[in-house]
């Protein structure tokens, strides 16, 4: 199985202690900061605006993981500052054009990652494998924090990463995103998850920066 990743969730840090989080993360090898692009309409919610991608990239060297949820994302692609290294996630459910999506993506240097709510079925990105660097499962509905894991979703983690691997993709990466508490996490691990968002049911439900980099290090042994 891939190393396990962390991409905590910037729309659950304080803001007041911006600066701080993002050194604590450094110091914990923080290897992506998830960033929730939310427009009101795909999702009922409004999170994190295109200028904030931007400062966060003047002020850390930590790639990005942009979580586009947002209609028509290949037309906004060039609203965001994606730069090589990051990753970017959209919706199979928001685009008409799945595929080329994920090509314009790869074209500035960026991971392409095919997201799913829980109620959407994994065939629904079967065509587009090739093209991707990692699927996102939702394991909540998206568009608000601290909300409940839906239990079916793990199943679905499980029959992903076997899919994946009988059609030779073992390399593509299985986001998660919605209630990654400890628990949740060693679940979906064995589930066959390898990149976590982690958000208030994990380490961020502290601003503490040394009760946070143990939080960092529990996540860490969850191989």
């Amino acid at each position: 199985m891939n190393t396990p990743i962390l991409s905590p969730s910037m729309m659950c840090v304080d803001p007041l202690k911006l600066g701080e989080t993002l050194r604590t993360f450094g110091s914990g090898g923080i290897e992506y900061l998830h960033i929730d692009v939310m427009d009101g309409h795909f999702v009922p919610n409004f999170t994190l605006g295109t200028d904030y991608g931007k400062a966060l990239h003047r002020i850390t060297d930590i790639p990005l993981d942009y979580h586009l949820m947002i209609e028509a994302p290949e037309d906004r692609l060039g609203w965001f500052d994606i730069r090589e290294g990051d990753a970017v996630s959209v919706h199979a459910e928001a685009t008409r054009h799945l595929q080329r999506t994920l090509e314009r993506i790869a074209a500035t240097g960026a991971k392409p990652i095919a997201a799913i709510n829980p109620a959407t079925p994994i065939c629904m990105i079967e065509e587009v494998l090739p093209y991707l660097w990692g699927v996102l499962v939702m394991t909540v509905n998206p568009g608000f924090a601290g909300q409940k894991l839906v239990e079916s979703t793990l199943d679905k983690i499980s029959r992903l990463r076997g899919m994946l691997d009988a059609r030779g993709y073992e390399s593509i990466r299985i986001e998660v995103d919605g209630n990654v508490s400890p628990t949740n996490m060693r679940r979906m691990r064995d589930a066959g998850a390898d990149m976590f968002v982690i958000g208030t049911s994990g380490f961020l439900k502290t601003s503490d920066a040394e009760e946070m980099l143990r939080g960092i290090g529990e996540c860490r042994q969850i191989r």
